[in-house]
């Protein structure tokens, strides 16, 4: 994995295209750690910072076709890269490297910009063709790897983080108000918005070209896609469909391992990691080195399971240990990283466990990051199947009982209180028709941290509606599809793009310079699972029902029957040392800060605060805003501000 940087205009010399240029890919070396390249030429300029992973001697980048014509600087991993070169070769191209970034190029001069269709792979691409002065940007199709632009100074200029574009542009770092709102709301700014005003970011499955006029066309060329309801199923049973999952997931385990250094594994101790790591151990013979965080509070631990799996499958296994303590002084590094606030402190575990990977001399680790979207894995789809049930006859006190039945993980049970229940899962009924309904609970109470917005940022949001707004996006045939493929669809769109991929995915992992890889995210997995019918995904009120099937002889039975339970860590707890909040803490969220910023009314603030400290807080709500108010000042001082952490 690596960083990519750029830009496209003129610049006054081609020293000043050099200097832009390497304070850009400065900025990135956590990202590229192993070598730095960059090529100047007319209107054009490409940096790379490198972390070799294949062909680690000539690999390096930007790279130009044989004819020099055709000039790319790559930030990923393009796993079918064998056979595409096998393919290439009996075409008649010949290759100077063993690279993956060559194929890319031969692919390119065969297809044009049809290439990224022949690609399977977690990749952002700049590409920048010399005869005909034009610029293409590339995103993989599910969002794996970044990639931001920004139009500025008569140039457009581009990167893998938002950081590189504001070390030639510090004047125009201003958090959008309405990218705040999308992120207090749905977890992340909806792309191509971001939290940060003037900066977009390109869609997943997408291209931009810039023609040499200054034309720009942007092109989705993958989606996420679910047949009609009605569609006949196309397969000959159930178990016939779950033998050829199996078939495939083997094949996307198969690809991933590829690589020219060691490969390691996270084990979380849930179906999904498991299922990962057992068919690495069944089916290759790789050696298994494998990652896990454990949590001193048994609400969050879920080791006894991690151990579970290392002894059935004998793994060499490292466990982090993670205290509340850790959580609140690795925070701040977290968000200079994420660039974006959170409302969770789940990715910084995973942040120091890169740090453990890195430490045992792997810079690749497979996750089973992807599952819960494809076979319907979140409680979120088990809510919205019962409170669809449940609507049909509303009145009834029998149907909200089935809540009873989720989340048996929590201390404190959403459904614990039934009276609780009916009136949380209940709200939102009117949404029963559209699209979202499944989503209105949670983005509900993620907007809890809207009532903390100053008066100023409320008057630049206006009226203006983000669920509404996000609803206007989605595909006109979504009401076509059955209404777990549209929970499915908003949740990728949503949830797993811009948070999990991001701020808990390739943020946490770059940050300590490793590469990870998400076999479950395989687009040929994800068009498979997307034709199958609901109830294979979940029977009853059991989720991955099929995924528990194609991998039920490589498991412990204690382990292909848990429930899934979602990854989280302590929260406000984290910033509190028996009523004293740490110093950062105290300083960003004092009365005068949270005044001279202005995103946040401070006597609102100051009242959570004082809920926090004294350890009232046990809701997500208060957890959430709480969290997500400090990300925001922490982002307002290191990258508004300017200050370091």
């Amino acid at each position: 994995m690596c960083g990519i940087a750029g830009f496209l205009g003129s610049a006054p010399s081609a020293e000043a295209a050099r200097s832009d240029l390497e304070r850009m890919i400065a900025t990135l070396a956590h990202r590229g750690p192993d070598a730095k390249g960059f090529h100047v030429d007319r209107g054009v300029g490409l940096a790379h910072s490198r972390l070799a992973i294949i062909d680690l001697v000539n690999g390096a980048q930007p790279m130009s076709n044989p004819r020099g014509s055709v000039w790319m600087s790559f930030n990923g991993e393009i796993f079918n890269y064998l056979e595409l070169r096998k393919s290439l070769l009996a075409m008649g191209h010949r290759f100077r490297t063993e690279s993956d970034t060559e194929v890319i190029l031969h692919l390119y001069d065969r297809h044009g910009d049809r290439f990224v269709e022949h690609l399977n792979g977690q990749f952002a691409i700049a590409l920048w063709d010399a005869e005909r002065s034009r610029l293409l940007l590339v995103r993989d199709r599910v969002g794996i790897r970044p990639l931001f632009h920004r139009r500025s100074g008569g140039r457009l200029w581009f990167s893998s983080e938002i950081k590189a574009l504001q070390a030639v542009q510090p004047e125009q770092a201003r958090i959008d108000p309405r990218g705040l709102v999308q992120a207090l709301t749905f977890w992340a700014a909806v792309e191509p918005d971001t939290v940060f005003e003037g900066v977009r970011s390109l869609p997943p499955g997408h291209l931009l070209a810039i023609e040499e006029d200054g034309r720009e066309t942007i092109t989705r060329y993958w989606d996420w896609n679910f047949p009609e309801c009605g569609t006949p199923v196309p397969f000959a049973s159930f178990d016939d469909a779950a033998g050829s999952l199996r078939d495939l997931l083997v094949d996307a385990v198969r690809l991933q391992l590829r690589a020219d250094v060691p490969v390691g594994a996270y084990l979380s101790g849930g179906l999904d990691s498991s299922a990962i790591v057992a068919l690495v151990r069944n089916y290759t013979d790789t050696p298994l080195r494998t990652f896990s965080v454990a949590f001193e509070d048994a609400e969050f631990d879920e080791s006894t399971h991690q151990q579970t799996m290392v002894r059935h499958l004998g793994t060499e296994h490292t466990t982090l240990n993670c205290r509340r303590e850790d959580i609140g002084a690795a925070f701040p590094r977290l968000i200079w990283h994420t660039e974006a606030p959170v409302l969770r402190t789940a990715p910084v575990p995973l942040m120091l466990l890169s740090a453990r990977v890195r430490e045992a001399g792997y810079k690749v680790v497979l996750t089973g990051e992807g599952a819960d979207e494809v076979f319907a894995g979140y409680d979120l789809f088990k809510e919205a199947k019962v409170r669809r049930f449940w609507a049909r006859q509303p009145g009834s006190r029998l149907r909200p009982k089935l809540l009873g039945r989720l989340y048996g993980y929590l201390e404190h049970s959403p459904v614990a209180n039934p009276a609780f229940a009916r009136a949380f899962f209940g709200q939102g009924m009117d949404y029963l028709d559209r699209p979202v309904f499944a989503h209105m609970p949670r983005w509900t109470t993620s907007q809890r941290a809207l009532g903390f917005l100053s008066d100023e940022m409320r008057a630049s949001v206006g009226d203006w509606d983000a669920a509404a707004f996000y609803e206007k996006t989605l595909p006109p045939q979504i009401m076509r599809w059955s209404p777990l493929a549209r929970d499915q669809y908003i949740e990728a769109k949503t949830l797993m793009g811009g948070y999990l991929l991001s701020s808990q995915g390739d943020r946490v992992a770059m940050v300590n310079s490793i590469e990870g890889r998400f076999p479950f995210l395989d687009h040929r997995l994800i068009e498979f699972a997307n034709r199958l019918p609901p109830q294979w995904k979940i029977r009853g009120l059991t989720e991955k029902h099929i995924l528990r099937r194609a991998v039920a002889d490589l498991l412990p039975e204690s382990i292909l029957q848990r429930t899934k339970q979602p990854y989280r860590a302590p929260d406000c707890s984290s910033f509190f040392n028996d009523g004293v909040p740490l110093d950062y803490v105290a300083d960003l969220l004092s009365e005068e800060r949270i005044r001279h910023a202005g995103y946040f009314d401070a006597t609102r603030v100051s009242r959570l605060f004082e809920k926090c400290r004294s350890g009232r807080v046990s809701g997500f709500a208060d957890n959430q805003a709480f969290v997500g108010i400090l990300s925001t000042m922490l982002l307002d001082d290191q990258f508004v501000r300017r200050k370091t952490f």
